[in-house]
């Protein structure tokens, strides 16, 4: 505090021109210094500062205009990335309903097979089950006519006697002569 009264006080007795000196009042020769520095670099630091600031402009203009090419050139990239895009749905979808009108046409071909191949199924199964009645019809038949058989042949049997079976051996020799006689 004692200095900037000090400085104060000083002003107010300013030595006349003509003596030089050092000051030692620090406060009022650091302004002094000070505004002579900036106006030294002022004038003198005006065009490098200058040179500094265009360089410097001219670096930022450069890379605003390298920036505005890279962005066009994405914009551009992007706009036959989409293009790509669209072009390559659109081959998706494509495939997608051919693959669907496919795949149904399979389907329709499978369920036909399987409906022909079912009913060639059902065809021999009927077949096979009339050649088995079939089969089962004549074995009961044979076993039906081998009964009948064997019971007329038993009852024939016990029936007939020597007088009896020699008159029918008889009767049945003169029928085959007289179909001999016919046919001659």
């Amino acid at each position: 505090m004692k200095n900037v009264t000090d400085s104060c006080v000083f002003f107010v007795h300013w030595p006349s021109a003509g003596s030089f000196g050092f000051n030692t009042d620090i406060l009022a020769t650091n302004l002094i210094n000070l505004s002579v520095v900036f106006g030294v670099l002022i004038f003198f630091g005006k065009g490098v500062l200058s040179d500094l600031l265009d360089n410097r402009k001219q670096r930022i203009l450069n890379t605003i205009r390298n920036s505005e090419e890279l962005r066009g050139k994405a914009i551009e990239q992007l706009e036959r990335a989409r293009a790509r895009l669209k072009k390559v749905e659109m081959e998706a979808d494509q495939f997608r309903v051919n693959g669907y009108s496919e795949i149904e046409r399979e389907k329709m071909n499978l369920i036909n097979s399987t409906y022909k191949t079912l009913e060639q199924l059902e065809n021999y199964k009927n077949e096979t089950i009339n050649f088995e009645q079939q089969k089962a019809i004549n074995e009961v038949r044979q076993r039906v006519f081998q009964q009948a058989l064997q019971g007329a042949l038993g009852t024939l049997n016990s029936c007939l006697n020597n007088e009896l079976h020699l008159r029918t051996i008889n009767a049945n020799i003169g029928m085959f002569g007289a179909m001999n006689e016919i046919t001659n």
